[in-house]
């Protein structure tokens, strides 16, 4: 495909799935502006739908010591999350997931926002010997996933822990306005159970036998249950006045990226993202705030020109990495020149996502759930 970037935004065709308009505006930002239209209501109407939202968070969950559940990174829309709904006076339970790769700033940051926020924390710390083994077996499956064992136990830890304490909600940090751009081609199979359980089997040495894990129909089965809200998407915002008021209301201390407070995601995105594949996740990143007035496109061109982040952190994050997954050079040289494969390549859910029948359920859900959710 010949090269070309959006006139909008900064995405282009590394995303090999990418379709410009006339104009050359791409298949993002149109999806940007249909999701925004759809799901971002601020200004007066976000705030009276929010607040009934609160209101029956809070009647659901009067009998219980928490009445909602909320997903902690130490990043800075999950913490911004929490501070919103304790300003609305929800008691939530924070909960993260420690997968052996949190920097020591991002323990530091949930230790000092919840203490202040008076918010109670449950870490769930995966097996490390069966998680390394994991994530080895996604580098070496040579597709660009290498995230979904994170991002798939994250879910499941959210779900399981509603279930465990009977409560109804789950308000997430997840918002259109800046994280809207990414291409299916960078990274699919977040919830796909079978497509993980397949790349574990194939290229792993262990069973999974504590990883948290949630196939597809437990999944359809408890969203139907339980109320997922996007938080962010009733209020107007925006990342660095946020990160303005965390700083100055409970000390939290910036990353310097999206994802940073993660040293694998950190060398992951910034190192074998970009040079096995060629995909900059910054792109979409940048692509995010562009749509929503947070950023100029000169702004992330010229961002764009920099290192995804500074070269001698990458050398020392890639000797850590490496020692920690118990990978040799030759080993992690053999994995970045393995031919690139992508998440269909590998038995998977993929033509059910795809499929009528998939689309048929997902229309139904946001027809019967309730009609404030964001997804």
């Amino acid at each position: 495909m010949k090269f070309q970037r959006c006139t909008r935004c900064v995405m282009d065709t590394t995303d090999p799935d990418i379709v410009f308009d006339s104009a050359g505006v791409c298949s993002h930002c149109l999806h940007y502006d249909a999701q925004s239209e759809r799901f971002v209501i601020s200004g007066a109407e976000g705030e009276r739908l929010l607040a009934a939202i609160v209101a029956r968070v809070k009647n659901d969950g009067k009998r219980n010591p928490y009445d909602c559940i909320m997903g902690v990174s130490g990043g800075v829309d999950s913490t911004y999350s929490v501070y919103l709904a304790r300003q609305m006076g929800l008691r939530p339970l924070a909960v993260h997931l420690d997968n052996g790769w949190d920097s020591e700033l991002a323990v530091k940051n949930i230790e000092r926002v919840l203490e202040k926020l008076n918010v109670d924390l449950r870490t769930v710390v995966l097996d490390w010997d069966e998680f390394r083994d994991l994530q080895v077996a996604f580098l070496k499956a040579s597709t660009p996933d290498s995230e979904i064992p994170t991002d798939h136990a994250i879910i499941s830890v959210m779900f399981s822990h509603a279930r465990m304490y009977g409560l109804r909600h789950v308000i997430t940090g997840f918002n259109v306005r800046t994280e809207s751009h990414m291409p299916r081609a960078w990274s699919a199979g977040h919830s796909d159970w079978r497509y993980i359980r397949t790349v574990q089997k194939r290229f792993g040495t262990r069973k999974l036998r504590t990883y948290p894990h949630t196939p597809f129909p437990t999944l359809l089965r408890l969203r139907w249950r339980q109320e997922w809200t996007h938080i962010l998407n009733y209020v107007n915002y925006n990342k660095q006045s946020a990160k303005a008021i965390l700083a100055s209301d409970l000390g939290w201390v910036d990353y310097g990226g999206k994802h940073h407070e993660s040293i694998y995601t950190r060398f992951y995105q910034g190192y074998i993202l970009l040079r096995k594949f060629g995909f900059d996740k910054r792109k979409a990143h940048f692509s995010s705030l562009i749509c929503s007035g947070q950023m100029t496109r000169d702004q992330a061109l010229a961002a764009l020109e920099n290192p995804p982040y500074p070269v001698e952190l990458q050398e020392a994050d890639r000797a850590y990495v490496l020692k920690k997954l118990q990978l040799t050079e030759r080993e992690f040289q053999e994995i970045m020149e393995k031919p690139r494969l992508r998440y269909a390549d590998y038995p998977s859910m993929d033509r059910f996502f795809k499929g009528r029948l998939y689309r048929g359920v997902r229309a139904i859900y946001r027809v019967t759930a309730k009609p404030l959710l964001s997804r």
